[in-house]
């Protein structure tokens, strides 16, 4: 089996457990701004003392960080930040499985913006993919109890927060992969390693920087909240360097394609963990979407 499968499917079960965290986050005393930068302030230290370290010892130095590399972490890493505040919102709206489902339709999206920025290509089983995916959407965008015609309940709060989180998460996976690409021919772990911690200082520095500025009591409360944080921290820090290992691998779509095998994880952890109900709607449309990633997956 490829590396870059078995290390998708690592990055997917950082992730469930480090939104697992953050839901309980929000849940208790942190909004969704404040979750969101619980999971760079407790990671970006530790990703940046991490390379230092492998740099000390390896004896090596930093490769050149161009223009276009900035420019790419800056972009994926603003859109990774207002995804992020999108899903921990989503999370009051709708339950925990509902909410990483609306997140997934970036896998959709990713193959899309993949194609537009960096040009690479979309066969013709990856479009049944999205018309699959599409359709899982409309299941999902109905509210429990909603009625009217439905193309009204895309414009609920939850659907639209689900989808936008989609759209963002579509640009950073595939800003990430652009900036890997930037460095050249080291070897995929370094260049995740050196853009992981890229990605996170900046956005570390720039939420601090606007939570400072528009809601100094949060950045109290993040720090209050430290023993739960510690652990989104280290979770956020394996899965996003597992996502960026990948992403040096293979094409964004396809990693984000097999990383839906936290589809599965977190409708286990909605009702295990969370307790909470899940309706026939919803698990008909999780279904759907869960084969429309299937489809894209046979499709490479």
């Amino acid at each position: 089996m490829p590396i870059w499968i078995l290390v998708s499917v690592a990055a997917a079960t950082f992730q469930t457990v480090r939104f697992m965290l953050q839901k309980s986050l929000s849940a208790v005393k942190l909004s969704a701004a404040g979750a969101t930068f619980a999971r760079f302030a407790y990671s970006a230290p530790l990703v940046a003392l991490l390379l230092a370290l492998y740099l000390a010892a390896s004896g090596r130095s930093l490769p050149a960080l161009s223009p276009t590399f900035w420019g790419f972490v800056a972009v994926g890493g603003t859109a990774q930040i207002l995804a992020t505040v999108c899903v921990v919102a989503l999370f009051k709206q709708r339950n925990f499985a509902v909410g990483i489902t609306f997140k997934k339709t970036e896998v959709i999206q990713t193959a899309l913006v993949g194609f537009l920025v960096l040009g690479e290509g979309i066969s013709f089983g990856g479009l049944i993919a999205i018309l699959l995916g599409l359709a899982a959407v409309l299941i999902l965008s109905k509210t429990p109890g909603g009625t009217g015609k439905w193309w009204q309940h895309l414009t609920n709060r939850a659907s639209m927060l689900g989808i936008g989180s989609g759209v963002l998460f579509a640009f950073s996976a595939v800003s990430y992969r652009g900036a890997s690409l930037e460095l050249g021919t080291l070897e995929p772990a370094f260049r995740a390693a050196v853009t992981l911690s890229a990605v996170t200082l900046f956005q570390m520095t720039t939420m601090g920087a606007w939570l400072f500025w528009r809601d100094r009591g949060e950045l109290r409360a993040v720090w209050q909240t430290r023993r739960t944080g510690v652990f989104v921290g280290l979770t956020s820090m394996g899965g996003s360097f597992c996502w960026f290992w990948a992403f040096t691998l293979q094409n964004a779509a396809y990693v984000k394609a097999v990383g839906q095998v936290e589809l599965i994880l977190s409708l286990l952890a909605s009702i295990l963990f969370f307790k909470e109900t899940i309706t026939r709607r919803e698990i008909l449309g999780i279904a759907l979407l869960g084969a429309s990633i299937l489809a894209l997956i046979i499709a490479i």
